[in-house]
């Protein structure tokens, strides 16, 4: 718990609007991302379906969760809500989005974009939401 609270010092001390824009702009990406899932459940169920899923309900559910995740998580990181918890829960789907392009069909544009996630969500781990978020204006209620 100590890493954490030096990591917020640092961050808080050390934060800019550009460094916020991105954690907005993933946010958003991801909240994008969500609603396309769901829109084009078979897009994904596709992606899948090469890694050999057993049931069928599985890969239903997959396919559901992940947009669901990606939706909410992705609002959450907007607003500075529990960044790292939300970019937490969603890290296996950020890797298991590159590992798809090894596993299953490469396409490139994919595998750009699926470590570009990882990467920003990797950083946003470690430094947090930033001062200008909701999680940086309750602490300063408290």
């Amino acid at each position: 718990m100590s890493l954490i609270k030096k990591l917020n010092k640092w961050a808080n001390s050390h934060t800019y609007y550009p460094v916020d824009i991105l954690r907005i702009a993933l946010g958003v990406f991801l909240v994008y991302k969500g609603i396309f899932f769901f829109q084009n459940s078979s897009y994904l169920e596709s992606l899948l379906i090469d890694l050999n899923f057993d049931t069928f309900s599985a890969l239903m559910w997959s396919v559901h969760v992940i947009g669901l995740f990606h939706f909410v998580g992705g609002l959450m990181v907007v607003f500075g809500l529990l960044t790292r918890l939300s970019l937490g829960v969603q890290l296996p789907i950020f890797i298991g989005a590159v590992a798809i392009n090894f596993f299953g069909v490469l396409n490139t544009q994919n595998l750009i974009e699926a470590s570009i996630v990882l990467l920003v969500s990797v950083v946003f781990l470690l430094y947090g939401s930033g001062k200008h978020s909701i999680d940086y204006d309750l602490k300063m209620e408290a």
